[in-house]
C-alpha cells in the first residue's frame, strides 16, 4: 500500500491542485494593489509565489498524468528532486507569508493613512493564501520525505 500524498498519487493531485491555487490566489491579491512594489516584502512574496506556480503546476501535470496511465512514478532520483524542491519552495513560501503578514500588521498599526482598510484586507488575504501555500507543500515533503526510506 502507498502512503498518502505521495508522488503520483491521488492525494498529491489535490495537494498540488491546492498549492497552485493559493499560490495564485496570493499573488492576485497581491499584485491588485499598486503599492505592493514600495516594500521589499511584497517583492519577495511576488517571487516566492511566482516560483511555486509553475512548480506545483507542472507536478499536478505530471500527477495527473501518473493516475491516468496508472504507472507511478518510483524512481528514487525523481523523489529527491520533489523532495528537494517541496522543502525549498515550503521555506521561502513560509517566509513570503510572515514577512507579508508583519510588513501588514505594521502598517495596519500605522494607521489607516498608510494602509486603507481594503488595502490592509487584501493583504491580509495574501498572507493567508500563503501560509495555507506553504503548509500544503510541507505536507507533500513530509510525505515525499516519508517514501524515500522504502526505495
Amino acid at each position: 500500500m502507498e502512503p498518502p500524498g505521495v508522488f503520483g498519487t491521488s492525494s498529491s493531485f489535490t495537494l498540488r491542485l491546492g498549492q497552485t491555487g493559493f499560490s495564485t490566489a496570493s499573488l492576485l491579491f497581491l499584485c491588485f494593489h499598486v503599492e505592493f512594489y514600495g516594500y521589499t516584502a511584497f517583492c519577495y512574496s511576488i517571487i516566492a509565489m511566482g516560483l511555486v506556480i509553475p512548480w506545483s503546476a507542472t507536478l499536478f501535470v505530471v500527477d495527473a498524468y501518473s493516475l491516468l496511465v496508472r504507472c507511478l512514478p518510483r524512481q528514487r532520483m525523481i523523489i529527491w528532486i520533489v523532495f528537494f524542491g517541496d522543502i525549498c519552495l515550503s521555506y521561502l513560501s513560509l517566509a513570503a507569508a510572515c514577512s507579508t503578514a508583519s510588513v501588514t500588521d505594521l502598517l495596519q498599526h500605522a494607521g489607516g493613512s498608510v494602509c486603507p482598510t481594503k488595502l490592509c484586507n487584501g493583504l491580509q488575504l495574501c498572507a493567508a493564501m500563503s501560509f495555507l501555500c506553504w503548509l500544503l507543500l510541507s505536507t507533500s515533503c513530509l510525505f515525499n520525505f516519508w517514501l524515500l526510506p522504502s526505495l
